[in-house]
């Protein structure tokens, strides 16, 4: 039997964050993974990604061969040479920070108490103070007449594949599925993307969703919106493309199919009810603490799939139960889609606002019209900003622009510190900058909010 401040089951992003966050701190703490630590964002998810978006932009403008795209994205996620990520660097900077790590299955065995089935096959029994379960998200896999015979790729094929197919079809139309679109289009892949909604990513900001359609067309992808696939048949199609039928009664045809229809997050066998607490019932409201000394942070956890939250989340469940009195703010998440320009927004749009009973309303700047639209050739993008009337501060907001993801962040900073708009206005920004657009914005809120008489 082992005793120690904190087990964290699961070493991705979210639990090595709370894993850090304890030993800074002074804490004792053991860290339970049963794949690789570092988790999917690591080696899976945002940097394969990333690295195979950046280079989805470079072959547009010629000369980037999908060999060197294949060997950068190998690069990235330490798989040089091997099959397998190896996820050492990970495993170090754990160590070097002090904490214990066990690769295997873990599962909470009562209040205080996680059983371990350890990679070698022993057991080990863990007493603690505190469990943060950390175990990430798993891609759901419809129950899809036909499609199973396909062996259909999720997130994890697609960003670690080194031979592109010939055509792909991707199911789903949320950030992963339009990402992944992207590269495999612009490396020549004839690609078709299904999605249920008549909007993609529909979650985001309206605007947002008709800028990421707008940029998977220039792509070449071919867009299926309000459809969603009912059957597959597999290598029925021309050169045995599987042919995957939609029930608005078309077809489209791919050498493979990529699902990217949601995420599972397996909390069924890990032990909560022992501790009290239905697995099947969790909000995922994002609140962290789930039972005395039971802690649930990242995608599990909600509200949001991403990880800079994961991040959030891990610290702070760590000083919730050090005693500290802090609750989860989630009023500024930054949501960022990665194309080509990118995507991004903020906190609420303009109808979410009044049907939360806010006085509100939206101001818009066309990026093209900007000084740094003309600057690029733009040809399309915004700036948006929701201003709440009585208190004068920013409810959210949205970008499309090449550094949406960057320009976004003063947004984020004056939802969280609720910063009047008057200050806002009053601050100085870079000409000829993405964020120096926002200038106008802030003037011209305060003229609605104060007029001259």
């Amino acid at each position: 039997m082992d005793r120690f401040d904190f087990v964290v089951i699961g070493a991705g992003a979210a639990g090595e964050a709370a894993a850090h966050a304890a030993r800074e701190r002074g804490a004792s703490v053991a860290v339970v993974e049963r794949e690789l630590f570092g988790g999917s964002c690591s080696f899976w998810a945002c940097i394969p990604s990333k690295s195979l978006l950046h280079a989805a932009s470079e072959r547009r403008r010629g000369g980037y061969p999908w060999q060197r795209a294949s060997d950068r994205r190998d690069y990235m996620i330490n798989r040089e040479g091997r099959d397998w990520p190896d996820d050492s660097g990970h495993v170090s900077q754990l160590e070097a920070a002090g904490a214990t790590l066990v690769r295997g299955e873990a599962r909470v065995a009562g209040p205080g108490a996680v059983d371990v089935r350890r990679a070698d096959g022993s057991a080990q029994h863990l007493k603690t103070a505190a469990v943060v379960v950390a175990t990430g998200s798993q891609s759901k896999m419809p129950a899809i007449p036909g499609l199973a015979e396909t062996g259909p790729w999720t997130n994890r094929e697609a960003t670690s594949t080194r031979e592109l197919p010939r055509s792909l079809v991707v199911l789903g139309g949320g950030a992963t599925g339009v990402e992944m679109a992207s590269v495999f289009a612009r490396f020549g892949v004839e690609t078709a993307l299904v999605h249920s909604h008549e909007r993609l990513v529909e979650r985001d900001h309206a605007r947002n969703s008709e800028a990421i359609a707008r940029i998977l067309r220039d792509d070449g992808v071919e867009l299926r919106l309000s459809a969603r696939a009912t059957r597959v048949r597999p290598r029925a199609g021309d050169r045995d493309a599987h042919v995957v039928e939609l029930s608005d009664g078309g077809v489209v045809e791919g050498q493979q199919i990529m699902v990217a229809l949601g995420r599972s997050f397996g909390l069924d066998g890990l032990g909560l009810e022992s501790v009290g607490v239905d697995a099947n019932a969790l909000p995922r409201d994002g609140r962290l603490r789930i039972a005395d000394g039971i802690f649930l942070i990242g995608d599990p956890a909600g509200p949001e799939l991403f990880t800079h939250v994961g991040h959030y989340q891990g610290g702070l469940a760590v000083r919730m139960a050090m005693g500290e009195a802090v609750t989860p703010d989630y009023r500024a998440i930054p949501r960022a889609v990665y194309l080509e320009p990118e995507v991004a927004s903020v906190g609420l749009d303009l109808e979410q606002a009044r049907s939360a009973g806010a006085d509100a309303f939206e101001l818009v700047a066309d990026l093209a019209t900007t000084a740094r639209g003309y600057s690029l050739e733009a040809t399309f993008g915004h700036l948006a900003i929701v201003v709440d009337r009585p208190s004068e501060t920013i409810l959210g907001g949205s970008v499309v622009a090449p550094d949406a993801s960057a320009a976004i962040h003063e947004l984020v900073l004056a939802i969280q510190a609720r910063i009047p708009v008057s200050t806002l206005a009053a601050t100085i920004h870079a000409f000829p900058s993405t964020s120096r657009a926002f200038d106008g914005l802030f003037a011209d809120a305060l003229k609605q909010l104060r007029p001259r008489t």
